[in-house]
């Protein structure tokens, strides 16, 4: 298991980063923070499935675990944007309420739903 949550850190420190690269760039250009975390997040996701499932888990990556994995983290990725648009909440507390959301829920969701052993 430690092996398991080492990989799985070191894959989300390379999502973060690109989460957060894409999120700034995009509030610096004067979007609203609900598009660009989402935005964000869409950029990010597919290295962090794609990772997750080859580096970490050693899993078969496939079109439907992608596109559950995408919808939920999605929508949580938007609500948190638009959460911190409504509330006129600075960009970085909308990356710091979801940072370590998205870690745990995708951790929880590779490991026991998409990349669970014995599938």
């Amino acid at each position: 298991m430690f092996t398991l949550l080492t990989r799985y850190a070191s894959v989300g420190v390379v999502n973060t980063l690109i989460h957060w690269a894409v999120f700034a760039s995009m509030c610096m250009a004067g979007l609203q923070q609900s598009l660009s975390n989402f935005a964000a997040f869409c950029v990010a996701v597919t290295f962090s499935f794609l990772a997750n499932a080859f580096f970490t888990f050693k899993k078969k990556a496939t079109g439907g675990k992608y596109i559950i994995y995408v919808i939920v983290m999605g929508v949580m990725s938007y609500s948190t944007g638009y959460f911190s648009d409504h509330f006129s909440l600075p960009p970085v507390v909308t990356i710091i309420i979801f940072s370590p959301a998205s870690v745990a829920v995708g951790f929880l969701y590779f490991n026991f739903v998409a990349f669970k052993e014995g599938k």
